[in-house]
């Protein structure tokens, strides 16, 4: 798998585009929340807007990557990495949202994007890292599992039993 993790700037406008038609057209609600919160047709305040650079009341620094098949030159998900974690994502959200397109989905990607999604937990210093996800949704829980993910708890929020994973990150 030749992958690697970019951010988004006028050079993937169109991979972009293919993603996110691909994946609206599939389902709406999906992970991370952060590249499907803003409109990415207004690509220049999609671009301004995806990461949240100072704290709010309910929001946290963050850090938004594509993941890009090297091979195929297509991007195949993205990665969101909260700096730090506020009561809610401390409960559930933790510092990584994570979400593969829906054709590229089972073919490993997610256990992958996770591991370089780690190397970047790394260099902001994170040493230990909160993911969690849906109980249902197995796959993520393998992906996480798959790099060093230890089950803490489970939680409901609205109504959904939540996976709380930590992985220590070894310096």
């Amino acid at each position: 798998m030749n992958i690697k993790l970019v951010k988004l700037s006028y050079e993937y406008k169109q991979h972009l585009i293919d993603m996110m038609d691909e994946w609206l057209a599939v389902e709406q609600d999906f992970s991370p929340y952060m590249i499907r919160r803003n409109d990415y047709h207004n690509f220049d305040y999609y671009l301004e807007n995806l990461e949240i650079k100072e704290a709010t009341a309910d929001r946290v620094p963050d850090s938004t990557f594509f993941c890009l098949d090297l091979d195929r030159n297509i991007f195949v998900g993205a990665i969101n990495i909260r700096h730090t974690l506020n009561q809610s994502l401390l409960n559930t959200g933790g510092h990584i949202g994570d979400g593969v397109r829906p054709s590229e989905r089972r073919k490993g990607y997610a256990t992958n994007m996770i591991k370089l999604g780690l190397e970047e937990c790394r260099k902001l210093g994170i040493e230990k890292v909160l993911i969690t996800c849906d109980k249902s949704n197995i796959g993520s829980a393998k992906s996480i599992i798959n790099n060093g993910g230890v089950l803490e708890n489970e939680v409901i929020e609205d109504g959904v039993v939540e996976q709380r994973y930590w992985i220590t990150l070894v310096k």
